[in-house]
């Protein structure tokens, strides 16, 4: 599978500061936070529940990755999806393993996976 979604029982508000408190113990920071849901309804479009997206990021790990590659760059930074589903409120992001095997270097596959252990973690250890 191309993501990692699971529920959890809490509210979108506080299943992100969990996030945020989580990313931070693994020394990501949140560079971005964006409502979608709320933009889209003020724009005058109808969209049921909640989503947001953070942009997060390790700056250790992405110069590894840019150093390495520039273009891997386009996948930067990380980004993790706090969304309502069904009443269900989920955690979920596209996994590095399967955006960086499209770089086809076995370096930036070792890294992509060391970050995408990490935000498993965070996102398990959030929900």
């Amino acid at each position: 599978m191309f993501d990692y979604t699971v529920t959890t029982e809490h509210s979108t508000e506080e299943t992100i500061t969990r996030l945020k408190e989580e990313l931070q113990k693994v020394s990501f920071g949140v560079l971005w936070e964006f409502d979608l849901a709320g933009k889209l309804d003020e724009k005058g479009l109808d969209f049921e529940g909640e989503y947001h997206i953070l942009e997060v990021c390790n700056p250790k790990e992405a110069h590894r990755v840019l150093s390495a590659e520039r273009r891997a760059g386009y996948f930067l930074p990380c980004k993790l999806a706090v969304f309502t589903e069904n009443g269900q409120t989920k955690i979920g992001m596209p996994r590095p393993t399967a955006l960086i095997a499209l770089v086809e270097d076995e370096q930036l596959k070792q890294v992509a996976k060391e970050v995408e252990d990490q935000l498993l973690h965070v996102i398990d250890a959030s929900k």
